[in-house]
């Protein structure tokens, strides 16, 4: 049975109680598919009408998300003083400090005002550097060990916790492809982003002994709604079962390019999302939440 909206939901099996899976990578191989921006609405939408405490975790060298979800002024600031998720895996991968991946979340970001219950672990340019030094000291398999440690704790005080991965796979995202419970893909309708989720298919199928996350499923996004050709590859992406397509595909309008510019002034959700962006949004995250409650029980 499951718990109800307040803190991370249990499953009853009977004779075994356990938490909810609830960590989600977002990730394509292929970049500009519009990753981040959807990562922020996911977040922004569990929290208003969910009322879902939500974790971002920005694993992005170029820190798009931290961008999105903070003031410049702020996220500079965080950065200089070494406040972020960089500094946190320096000291706990490279140093082996006990380190507490607490101490670098900042609490109530967003520009929503009905989504105060986002927290976001920033990153920084410097996030590849750091990589380098991971596999020059050859340090993946301590990585590992210590994303998933993070994982574990973070899922024990959020209700969802997203992960914005860097296109391409480095080796902190194959940790998050390893450690989430789920990974979702997002695509724009044409050839070279689709190839991207080719290329991570074929990658899950190796080593499955290391373990994976599941598929939650594609998201059609970036969709021009005047493209035929668009349309075409949207109708050809839902023939294949494999991509597990969410039934709502996002448009690529002008309100959800906005989305992305931090706003210094707090602004409702439907005046961030308005008109068919907040409902596409809406519906796309009624099914992911659906799709998680489904697979808690197979």
């Amino acid at each position: 049975m499951m718990g109800s909206d307040e803190g991370i939901p249990l499953q009853d099996t009977g004779q075994v109680r356990f938490r909810m899976r609830n960590t989600i990578t977002v990730m394509n191989a292929k970049g500009g598919v519009g990753k981040s921006t959807l990562v922020l609405a996911l977040a922004e939408t569990l929290a208003a009408f969910h009322n879902k405490k939500v974790l971002v975790v920005d694993s992005d060298a170029q820190a798009s998300i931290s961008h999105m979800l903070m003031p410049q002024q702020q996220l500079t600031a965080l950065q200089d003083e070494g406040q972020t998720i960089v500094d946190y895996l320096i000291g706990a991968v490279l140093k082996e400090r006990n380190q507490n991946w607490r101490h670098f979340v900042i609490s109530g970001v967003s520009d929503v005002d009905d989504a105060r219950s986002v927290d976001l672990l920033p990153s920084d340019t410097s996030l590849t550097l750091f990589e380098r030094e991971v596999s020059k000291g050859e340090r993946e398999t301590y990585l590992r060990r210590i994303i998933g440690s993070c994982l574990r704790e973070a899922q024990q005080i959020y209700d969802f916790i997203l992960v914005d991965s860097a296109p391409g796979l480095s080796v902190l995202t194959e940790c998050w492809l390893r450690e989430a419970a789920f990974y979702l893909s997002p695509t724009r309708p044409d050839y070279i982003s689709t190839r991207g989720l080719v290329f991570l298919r074929k990658f899950r199928q190796r080593n499955p002994e290391m373990g994976f996350a599941e598929l939650l499923g594609v998201v059609v996004n970036m969709k021009d709604p005047q493209s035929s050709d668009d349309d075409q590859y949207d109708r050809w992406l839902r023939q294949n079962a494999e991509n597990r397509c969410f039934n709502q595909s996002i448009l690529r309008v002008t309100p959800l390019q906005a989305a992305a510019y931090y706003s210094a002034s707090a602004r409702s959700y439907w005046a961030k999302y308005p008109g068919q962006t907040g409902n596409q949004l809406r519906q796309l995250t009624d099914e992911l939440l659906r799709r998680i409650a489904e697979a808690q029980v197979q």
